[in-house]
């Protein structure tokens, strides 16, 4: 049975740090990406990261918006996937969903429908 379960969320204050986890279990992701929802917005990308063919490294991708203070990293031995979130602002409050996919989609990493397992999500909140 695949299962994705997110940690790692809480309230933080403008300018603080979490991080994320998203353990795999049941079977291995090439594509495993990041997405969060706001009350009232729609599902939004924020980073993926899709492993070279012989899970030797990855690539990683992320939204304009988190671009050098989110950074998204990989543990292929605990089949886990981070996501750390430095620089957090008000705007950055949502629920996070972790989401994989098991095979590599490296032009299509930033569209949710892509994906075929999804974590329950872990809410995230920066207070000003």
């Amino acid at each position: 049975q695949v299962q994705l379960v997110e940690s790692g969320g809480g309230l933080v204050q403008a300018g603080g740090s979490l991080r994320l986890s998203c353990a795999a279990s049941g079977r291995t992701f090439y594509t495993t990406g990041w997405f969060r929802q706001a009350p009232g917005k729609e599902r939004e990308f924020v980073a993926a990261i899709v492993a070279n063919i012989n899970w030797s490294g990855g690539t990683t991708y992320y939204a304009d918006s988190v671009k050098g203070r989110f950074t998204i990293s990989r543990d292929v031995a605990k089949n886990t996937v981070y996501l750390q979130m430095n620089s957090l602002k008000p705007e950055d409050t949502a629920v996070y969903y972790c989401a994989a996919k098991t095979s590599r989609i490296p032009t299509t990493y930033s569209n949710y429908g892509r994906y075929d397992s999804w974590g329950q999500g872990t809410q995230v909140t920066v207070s000003s």
